[in-house]
């Protein structure tokens, strides 16, 4: 594909769908670090107006914590109230940090459309501690975008806070002369208030700023017309090869079709040599004449299977040899002589055949093929191994 930063081409074009799962690979996803707050506070106000019996016993054992009863142990009581402190701090965290890290896990993948680890992003990349590239970062028109965004919101979610408190002014200054008990109750009414105007700020704030990381996101991964041309020719294959695999295929296609043809002629064959069930290539050859044998019908799988069966169904003599069948299969051709190569095994195949048919008592002879002509089960050379029958 053309580089990322290739300017030669006016990238126009919508990413595709490969390109996006390209970016996602890398960590490039759609982010919004103002929606994260924004549902973050929303999920605090919603915990706070959840549980507000809650608050008040807390910060009493917060307060029996800092008490000391005279005539006590000093050092035994500090370790005792260190360690309960350390167990309420430690609970207090898991109560309130297990529902907002929910929050942000589930606020990420309503943004982006799903959850995304990308190990990618994780990877040790040298250009991030490039000097010069830092900087033009820091002084980039995305950073004086960023710096102007944050200086609006801080500028309007100030304004929002202090003109709430400004109208709770009254109750805030009666704080100090309240009980604790009152004080909380006061500032349980102050607080979601504060908060409830500062959210309706945000949901504005969070909206646009999603809008826009959207914009942008969309926009870093746009592609020119010539990107889509090389990314089609990586997916889909260029167009030689493309033509190489359907003249393959057209080959293989043809060669079945001449297979099961051949299977007509497997009655009137000499012989039929077998894998024992794998290959089975059925074989003519008329005594005395002077042409070497010719292959009547050959397959494998399936078609091995139908030749051995019409074979039998003809008491045609069957030959088991793995290596001369692979050798026939994978050397011959339909309706050709054999290989010359292998006129030397199946001769003595059948000569040993004819005097079987005869009556004769024979042991099965070993069969020898030279070096060249030994093939695995996938037509692959077989070399330095030793030939011979095969049961």
């Amino acid at each position: 594909m053309a580089e990322e930063g290739d300017d030669s081409q006016e990238k126009t074009e919508d990413p595709s769908q490969r390109k996006l799962e390209k970016a996602a690979e890398e960590g490039r996803v759609l982010t919004s670090k103002d929606m994260f707050v924004f549902t973050g506070l929303f999920g605090a106000l919603l915990m706070m107006l959840a549980v507000p019996g809650i608050i008040e016993p807390v910060l009493g054992k917060w307060g029996a914590l800092l008490r000391l009863e005279r005539g006590a142990d000093l050092d035994a009581l500090i370790s005792q109230r260190i360690t309960e402190g350390i167990k309420m701090i430690l609970i207090t965290g898991v109560v309130i940090g297990v529902p907002l890290m929910a929050v942000v896990i589930l606020t990420q993948a309503a943004v982006a459309g799903n959850l995304n680890f990308a190990p990618k992003a994780m990877a040790f990349k040298g250009n991030r501690i490039n000097i010069l590239k830092g900087l033009q970062r820091m002084v980039s028109i995305k950073a004086l975008v960023e710096l102007g965004k944050a200086s609006l919101k801080v500028v309007l979610l100030f304004s929002i806070a202090i003109g709430i408190l400004y109208m709770q002014a009254p109750k805030i200054l009666k704080l100090p002369y309240r009980s604790l008990g009152e004080a909380v109750a006061s500032a349980g009414t102050m607080f979601p208030a504060v908060l409830g105007g500062l959210l309706l700020m945000l949901a504005v704030i969070a909206l646009l700023d999603f809008l826009w990381q959207r914009h942008t996101h969309i926009k870093s991964l746009k592609m020119s017309k010539q990107d889509q041309k090389d990314e089609y020719k990586q997916t889909e294959g260029s167009p030689e090869v493309k033509a190489k695999i359907r003249r393959m295929q057209m080959e293989n296609s043809a060669n079945a079709a001449r297979q099961q043809a051949a299977l007509d002629d497997v009655s009137s064959a000499t012989a039929i040599i077998t894998n024992p069930t794998h290959f089975a290539v059925a074989l003519k050859y008329e005594v005395g004449s002077i042409e070497a044998p010719k292959i009547l019908a050959m397959g494998r799988g399936k078609i091995a299977e139908m030749i051995i069966d019409r074979g039998k169904d003809a008491n045609i003599t069957i030959f088991r040899s793995a290596l001369l069948a692979r050798a026939l299969y994978f050397s011959g051709e339909i309706g050709k002589e054999i290989p010359e190569m292998l006129y030397q095994a199946v001769a003595v195949i059948l000569a040993y055949i004819y005097r079987i048919d005869r009556g004769e008592d024979l042991e099965r002879p070993e069969i020898e093929l030279p070096d060249d002509m030994r093939f695995d089960e996938f037509g692959k050379p077989l070399v330095n191994r030793a030939g011979g029958y095969d049961a």
